[in-house]
């Protein structure tokens, strides 16, 4: 069973990336269950994705996923990353999250500090965690809206699933006029 809880912010794809889970998982031919979480706002607020997939011949029941039962950690932004960390398992969870930070409202406001030092602290208790500038990555694909499969890009590239298989995923989820954008993303986070 893998377990793998995507987060971010509203309107950054982590429903997207759950949705291209969902096909790996289908073209494996195992079980998959998905579930979303939403924050307070649709743009904006935290968003949160379960996605446990099950090994072949094995039933995925629930797709929740308790603290510390997280084999993966996928996050969109940075203080996310952080929010979420005690769902990471600390026996051999990873961690991949985009160096970005989107300030929430908050903050905005004045009513809290956005913390300092994120990785870092996030190092501090999974030192191999990986960082990517995915916002770059993404502008270079030719769209903000690209991190969530630049992030993709890099997970696949850490896992022991076919390429093509991540790929055809992608083409399967993103709308026809977007495929190729999407493609690009997710080569340039693969070949990081």
């Amino acid at each position: 069973m893998k377990s793998i809880l995507i987060a971010g912010v509203g309107g950054q794809g982590t429903l997207l990336a759950s949705m291209v889970f969902g096909q790996i998982a289908l073209k494996m031919g195992c079980d998959v269950k998905l579930s979303e979480v939403h924050g307070m706002a649709q743009r904006g607020g935290s968003v949160v994705t379960y996605v446990r997939i099950g090994d072949k011949g094995e039933k995925v029941y629930s797709p929740v996923i308790d603290e510390c039962g997280a084999d993966i950690l996928l996050a969109f932004e940075e203080l996310e990353g952080l929010r979420w960390l005690p769902y990471l398992n600390p026996d051999g969870g990873k961690l991949y999250c985009n160096s970005q930070q989107i300030l929430p409202m908050p903050v905005i406001t004045g009513a809290v500090a956005y913390p300092e030092n994120i990785p870092e602290k996030i190092k501090e208790h999974f030192p191999n965690a990986v960082f990517v500038d995915a916002l770059t990555l993404a502008n270079e694909a030719g769209s903000v809206k690209a991190v969530n499969t630049v992030l993709l890009g890099v997970l696949a590239k850490n896992m022991e699933i076919d390429k093509e298989i991540w790929k055809e995923a992608v083409r399967c989820v993103v709308k026809p006029k977007f495929v190729d954008l999407n493609e690009k993303a997710f080569e340039l986070g693969y070949a990081l």
